[in-house]
């Protein structure tokens, strides 16, 4: 089952149960999903969008929501902070699961041997692989630093 079809599977779900919140935040995940088939379109991709590309948007909404949150603790707006941990939740349904420290090391490690990665020069080649298999499931930022102090 598509990204898509679980998504309008839970709104209708959503829908029939009467969960206001949740709702709101899958209609909003279909919002995003409609904004990026368009954005592809323009970029000369007449099909819809991967399901790897929408994990990957999936991935930026919950970093985005992730930030706000931390910014509304900050100014004392602990409410604002919960919604957003709420919608935080619902995107992550969406979302394979996430992978610990390990996996993430051994994924590096074995990143870094399959383009025979040197220096810091082929970071970009090792992201790419990275972003390629394991797309949704790990906090690429993070994973940044650490290719960095196994290529430096």
């Amino acid at each position: 089952m598509s990204i898509r079809d679980k998504l309008m599977s839970a709104t209708k779900d959503a829908m029939k149960a009467r969960e206001a919140e949740r709702l709101s935040t899958l209609r909003m995940m279909s919002s995003a999903i409609k904004d990026r088939d368009i954005a592809a379109r323009g970029e000369g991709n007449d099909g819809p969008v991967a399901d790897a590309d929408l994990m990957g948007l999936f991935g930026k909404m919950i970093k985005q929501r992730q930030d706000a949150s931390k910014v509304y603790v900050q100014g004392g707006r602990q409410e604002l902070a919960d919604k957003e941990l709420n919608e935080v939740k619902v995107i992550e349904e969406f979302l394979p699961k996430q992978l610990d420290a390990g996996e993430v090391e051994n994924a590096v490690v074995a990143a870094i041997s399959e383009v025979g990665a040197t220096s810091v020069k082929d970071m970009g080649k090792v992201m790419g692989v990275l972003k390629g298999k394991f797309a949704g499931q790990m906090d690429f930022g993070a994973v940044g630093a650490l290719i960095k102090a196994r290529l430096a």
